[in-house]
Order: structure tokens, then sequence, then C-alpha cells
């Protein structure tokens, strides 16, 4: 009996080194207990085999029957928890998003006492709802941003998983989220920061059918994709909707920022960027690289674009481009004209 029990210690703990899912061992931990068992019933008295697994049946059946009640209990406790929390979120008041709750005014007392901002320019973040699309290297940093800041709900939609190659820019994943859908290590992470905040996290990719009904619940889009077929595919959609887009790009050391938002006679992404650029063009990260800090700088940027525009402080990059140039430590800005025969927004009211 000591042999068995010291092989499915082995097993449970050479799983745990592993990594192997508790669940898996759990299934082995019951083949090898039916192996027992059939040893037990099937070989006869007195066999050296049946001898080392403990020469007796009953045993094992005593102890299966004490695991079963041990599981049986754990079950029922869980499920007794689990309904008290259920009746304790339902009888709990539901909080007025328009109100701050206790802690957070505190929390939020740096943008209170900025005379642009304040209490109002608060209020209004806490009442507004962002989305971004992506949770890669512009989306990280606006997320984590933009969850510190007290967006009151952030809308978060990507199809992709965390993997290692990620890590190096990524700075909302982290090592032990490897391999977790990245909207569901991002809620995570801005939870974490901040559990004012509502987080919706859509792990899918967004596209034709989906766009349209998503971007109604919200306010701002900020777009922090990297192939072009997914960022005319927000634009198109922002443009319709009449939601202002705040759209990042990234190349090796370079990165650009701007708003658009036709609905104020800015121009829309199409007006610039009429059409993609020939294949090798415009490789992605993946391809020509990145620096590492290169999306913090780009991706707070817009995080800052979308407080000003939510709060109404200063002036946002509407109809102008801020391109930063990490290698030579340069920045500068252009002006975007919109283009009147731009088959998206070019019949759109000024």
């Amino acid at each position: 009996m000591l042999f068995v029990l010291a092989l499915a210690a082995a097993i449970w703990g050479i799983g745990h080194l592993m990594k192997v899912p508790k669940v898996a061992r759990f299934y082995m931990l019951g083949l090898l207990y039916v192996l027992v068992l059939m040893v037990q019933v099937v070989l006869p008295a007195g066999h050296p085999l049946r001898e080392a697994t403990g020469s007796s049946a009953a045993l094992w059946l005593i102890l299966g029957g004490f695991v079963v009640l041990g599981f049986a209990y754990a079950l029922g406790l869980r499920r007794l928890k689990a309904r008290a929390v259920e009746k304790a979120t339902a009888d709990a008041p539901v909080p007025d998003p328009s109100k701050f709750r206790e802690g957070e005014l505190e929390r939020y007392a740096r943008h209170i006492v900025l005379r642009e901002l304040g209490g109002p320019g608060q209020k209004r973040l806490k009442e507004a709802k962002v989305l971004v699309v992506g949770a890669g290297g512009l989306g990280s940093p606006a997320l984590l941003y933009l969850a510190a800041a007290g967006v009151g709900t952030i809308g978060v939609i990507d199809d992709d998983e965390v993997d290692s190659g990620n890590l190096q820019r990524q700075v909302i994943h982290t090592d032990a989220r490897i391999g977790m859908a990245k909207v569901f290590s991002a809620q995570a992470a801005m939870e974490a920061l901040n559990p004012y905040i509502a987080v919706r996290p859509y792990k899918r990719r967004l596209d034709d059918e989906s766009a349209a009904e998503l971007l109604e619940e919200y306010d701002v889009v900020l777009d922090g994709t990297d192939n072009f077929d997914t960022r005319y595919l927000v634009n198109r959609a922002c443009v319709a909707a009449g939601k202002p887009l705040i759209s990042g790009a990234l190349s090796q050391w370079e990165g650009q920022v701007s708003v658009f938002d036709p609905t104020h006679s800015g121009p829309c992404y199409e007006c610039i960027f009429p059409a993609a650029p020939a294949p090798g063009l415009a490789p992605s990260c993946a391809v020509a690289g990145v620096l590492g800090p290169l999306p913090g700088v780009v991706g707070s940027m817009m995080a800052v674009e979308c407080i000003k525009l939510i709060s109404g402080a200063g002036a946002v990059l509407r109809g102008e481009m801020l391109i930063y140039d990490a290698l030579w430590s340069e920045t500068r800005k252009i002006t975007l004209k919109r283009r009147e025969d731009c088959p998206v927004c070019g019949g759109a009211a000024g």
C-alpha cells in the first residue's frame, strides 16, 4: 500500500513540476486507483503484485469512500459559498455610475487639481466609454493609462493570445499569463490597477458584421492594430457611427498619432491613406522590428488625446499628426487635410 501511495505522490509531484493541469493529474490518480482495484480483484490471494499493493481490496474501497466523501463535502461547500455570493450581489445596491465612490476622489486628486480638468472633467471620464482595438504594443500602455485615469468603461477587442515575443513591449501582459487570451490578460491588469472601472473584454476579431453594433456602445475608439485591413474597417465603422478615432502606428524607431474626426471637420483615416501600401513597403513589427519603449510613448500619447477629447481639455490632434522619431529624439507635427472626394467621409457634415 505504501508503494502505491508513494507512486501517487510521485505522479502528483512530477505533474506539478511539469505544470500539468490539476484535472489531468486527478484523472491519472483515478486511473491508478482503478488499476490497483483490478489487481486486488483479478489476481489470486498471495500474488506478489497484490501483496505489494495492499493485499486487500477492502482497504482501497474504504480509502476511496473517504476520498469521495471529501470531494462531495468540498463541492457542497463551494456551492454554498457561490449561493451566498450570488445573494449578496443581488441584494447589494447598484452604484450610480455618475457618482464617485469612496476612495475615488483621493485616487484622482492629481487630476482634479488640474485647472483644465478638475472635478467636472474627471466626472466626464468616469461616465465615458472607450473601446480599444488591439491589446498589443499600443493598446497595452493606452489601456493601462485609461484605466488609471478613471475612464468608467473600457472595452478591449483582440483575438490573440499572449506569447513570450510580446513581452518586450506589451507591458500590460506578464510571463505568468503566456498562453492566456490578451483581452483577459489586459482585463486582469486593469482591474488590479483600478477596481472602480468596468472592463469589457471581447476575444474575437473585429469584422464588418459586429463593428457597427459594437461601436454604438462607445464614445471614443482607439486603434492600436498593426494591419491595414483592420485600420480601414475601424475607420469606416467610426465614420458611420460618428465616433472620433484615435489612431497610432509604429515602425522600428518611429511612431505617429492622430485624431480622425470627420464629424468635427477633421479628415478620416482614408483621407490620408487612401490605399494600403504595396506588400513589403510597410512591414509589421514582427518583420521589421520595433524598439521596446516606443509603443509605450505612442500608446501613452493616444491615452492623452483620449482624456483631452473626453474632458474637453486643451486641443486634440484633430487634423494633425504628431510624429515621434525615437532614434534622433525629434518630434514634428504635420497638418492633415480632408479629401472632399473621400469615399468614406467625403459627404459627411462638417
